[in-house]
């Protein structure tokens, strides 16, 4: 295997905009931006019929913003993700008016009490009068009463959610210690460093005298770094003479699993301490050092150390399934027409 530097590699994760139907909680209409470029601007055409209600492009715009509220700072939404953002949001808006009219079926109703709240905390987001003028012109007809109205439509979709979906999510201390018990394998971690490194690097098919030189450098390099009395003299160091991409953050490498590493860097680092400084060790044409700040071997946590993660990570499932059950449930006997 080729390692180079042995630099472990860097993942860089792109998150996508992705929008399930058991991610997103309803919300109350949001309020869109001030201005927005006319390919956003909604014309409020049918982009949905859902047992015969009308759902428009104002309905889903409203919805791609709310999974991708970036939208509002950059004019739009990034090309290469508008197209999974829409289906998304065309997915959600398909489900909301789904539970909606399951709960009027269901004679679910919110006290008014209760809907002035929730009125009075969709207000706050305004910053002023003119604000929630504009606002109440272009999305609610103009009209305090059909806002509120949405206002009651989105308070019922979340109590349906709640009895149906998130009451029934619950996860209890013994059912995650099942699942712990059941599952050793996932708790096992593997064994791992944590350590600080100065690289020098030759050019691309050295010649002798550049790898030579690299190697005086490399000696150099070394006696100052057995000097070095803890990590922050020798990440400045590293940020002084090393050449791996590691020198821009003290030369730390953190929290580095076994089978990420070269044979050479494993064998140094297993015969050292914390704080111990290696000598130079060549992996190919290239010279390290490294500083073990901590070995952590192998080992599988406890319960009471992952009890908490665990019970939340069951219950997101859990939720998600069950969420998942109910568009299915819902979607069995409607009548969807996508425009």
């Amino acid at each position: 295997m080729r390692y180079g530097i042995f630099t472990c590699a860097l993942l860089l994760a792109a998150t996508a905009a992705s929008a399930q139907v058991a991610s997103h909680t309803p919300t109350l209409p949001a309020a869109q931006p001030p201005t927005q470029s006319a390919t956003l601007a909604p014309t409020d055409k049918p982009v949905a019929r859902v047992n015969g209600i009308v759902l428009t492009d104002r309905d889903l715009l409203r919805e791609m913003y709310t999974i991708f509220p970036y939208a509002r700072q950059h004019n739009g939404f990034p090309k290469s993700q508008e197209a999974s953002i829409r289906q998304g949001a065309l997915e959600m808006i398909i489900f909301e008016e789904l539970v909606y009219q399951d709960a009027v079926k269901r004679g679910i109703t919110i006290p008014a009490a209760q809907v002035s709240r929730g009125e009075a905390e969709f207000l706050k987001q305004f910053s002023s009068p003119d604000e929630f003028d504009a606002y109440l012109k272009s999305e609610m007809h103009g009209s305090r009463q059909y806002m509120r109205k949405q206002v009651e439509r989105s308070l019922m979709i979340d109590k349906v959610l709640k009895t149906d979906v998130q009451d029934r999510s619950a996860v209890t201390l013994a059912e995650a210690k099942a699942y712990y018990l059941k599952n050793p394998s996932k708790f096992e971690q593997p064994d791992s460093f944590t350590f600080q490194s100065i690289s020098i690097v030759p050019p691309y098919k050295a010649t002798p005298d550049q790898e030579k030189n690299a190697r005086a450098r490399a000696d150099a390099a070394f006696k100052q770094a057995k000097a070095a009395k803890d990590y922050q003299s020798f990440g400045l160091l590293a940020e002084k003479l090393s050449e791996d991409d590691f020198r821009v953050n003290m030369g730390e490498h953190k929290q580095v699993t076994r089978d990420k590493l070269p044979p050479q860097i494993i064998k140094a680092l297993l015969a050292m301490r914390a704080g111990d400084v290696s000598n130079v060790i060549q992996i190919e044409t290239a010279f390290t050092i490294v500083r073990l700040d901590n070995h952590t071997p192998a080992h599988k946590l406890s319960f009471d150390q992952v009890k908490d993660a665990l019970r939340t990570q069951l219950q997101k499932e859990k939720y998600d399934r069950l969420r998942s059950e109910l568009a299915k449930k819902l979607r069995a006997n409607a009548k969807i027409e996508v425009v």
